[in-house]
């Protein structure tokens, strides 16, 4: 055990070990999550498209562009993700707000349409691009809040720096997502409550806050009575009909006991077939535990705690303000996301709609969460002890190859070709 101890330790003091726990936690929940909605998605792709590869297609094609984000986000320096706060801010209210309009003019069943815009739940299209406003909320709060939060350093102590600007902006921003998504709405609460917490805000204030909130999820939930007051009634009665209000929630559990330790197999779900609704998004994490059983599901929420130990411990090591908080913000993000997904799934919270990160169908959300763990990479990499072994680092095997001196001639051979 001491061993084992000690090879740990060895291995997280090298000076990069934030940045490659970073790559191999990220990127085994990517392969993973493409695995699994392969799986879940290849029966329904086979049946309505003749081809059971159509919609892995399309959501390897998003995990490519949220790679090329990833990578670029990891080369930016932290200036420029400080510039971009106030940007993207703008165009979340925009684009989101834009999609609360559509979504309130509308009337009756089907996608809202207002000209070439579509609206259809969280999703807003223009021009055959589709998107979800919500997804983008998340980064530009985290980006604007670290910014402002930094600004203002030990001013955050009194009420009227909270207050302008940071509160009233979140707090419409939380209540435009809110409109139409009330499980991302929380999503960034939790966010914004970390990053508070991490800026050393008062006790009080989130007393303050607190009751805020529930006035403003009370008001959603009453703007929104059809679905989200019998959301929150079937999850409270355990009497509930489960072929109606519980039947998603019941269908989910049922396909998690019947895995039990080690699954049936990758690909043998039953419940896939038909059975299970949103079985590819919201209840992804179901049909993992059906197939690879309480191990599997194991794995994933391990994996998601090394990701959430690896974006602390950046948050921990970095030196500029800015870097900290918007680390713990996306980290908060992401564990917050989580815990909402899979406790829906297992019965512990509500069902609130929210993707489970890196494993559920959808680009927006795909796109978006490679492009802050990409921002991670970045910070990873300015931790000071990781800043000086980069620059530190020799060249490539291959330059040194090509651009290496030729060896001096030995002396005798010198005098020959001299002579």
């Amino acid at each position: 055990m001491q061993r084992v101890a000690g090879l740990l330790h060895g291995l997280l003091a090298r000076p990069l070990a934030s940045y490659h726990l970073l790559l191999a936690s990220a990127g085994l929940l990517l392969a993973i999550g493409l695995m699994m909605v392969f799986s879940a998605t290849s029966v329904n792709s086979y049946a309505t498209e003749g081809s059971a590869f159509t919609r892995i297609a399309e959501q390897a094609t998003y995990a490519l562009f949220g790679l090329l984000a990833f990578w670029v986000c990891q080369r930016l320096p932290a200036r420029t993700f400080r510039a971009l706060g106030l940007p993207l801010l703008l165009l979340a209210f925009l684009l989101q707000g834009l999609l609360d309009a559509v979504s309130l003019l509308h009337r009756g069943d089907g996608p809202a349409r207002l000209g070439p815009i579509e609206a259809n739940l969280n999703w807003l299209e223009l021009g055959g691009l589709s998107m979800q406003p919500s997804e983008l909320a998340k980064l530009a709060l985290v980006l604007w809040a670290a910014d402002v939060l930094t600004r203002k350093g030990p001013a955050l102590g009194y009420w009227r720096q909270l207050a302008l600007p940071l509160f009233p902006v979140t707090g419409a921003l939380m209540l435009l997502v809110g409109f139409t998504d009330l499980g991302t709405m929380l999503c960034l609460l939790v966010l914004f409550v970390g990053m508070l917490w991490a800026a050393g805000v008062r006790l009080r204030v989130f007393a303050g806050m607190g009751l805020a909130v529930v006035a403003g999820i009370a008001l959603l939930i009453a703007a929104q009575r059809s679905y989200r007051v019998e959301r929150l009634t079937s999850f409270l009665d355990p009497n509930c009909d489960v072929l109606d209000q519980c039947y998603q929630a019941v269908q989910g559990r049922s396909a998690i006991a019947d895995g039990g330790w080690f699954g049936v197999g990758l690909g043998n779900a039953a419940y896939k077939w038909g059975w299970l609704p949103e079985e590819d998004n919201d209840f992804i994490f179901a049909v993992i535990g059906e197939e690879l059983g309480v191990i599997g599901c194991l794995v994933v929420l391990g994996l998601f705690g090394v990701l959430a130990y690896t974006g602390l411990r950046i948050a921990r090591r970095v030196s500029d303000g800015f870097r900290r908080l918007a680390a713990t913000g996306v980290i908060a993000w992401i564990v917050g996301q989580t815990v909402i997904n899979v406790g829906g799934v297992v019965g512990l919270l509500p069902v609130t709609g929210l993707p489970l990160p890196f494993i559920s169908t959808g680009g927006s959300a795909l796109l978006v969460t490679l492009a802050a763990v990409g921002m991670l990479a970045s910070f990873a990499r300015a931790e000071p002890d990781a800043s000086r072994a980069l620059h530190a680092r020799p060249p490539a095997r291959w330059v040194q190859v090509l651009w290496a001196p030729l060896p001096p001639l030995p002396r005798a051979r010198v005098k020959e070709e001299i002579g």
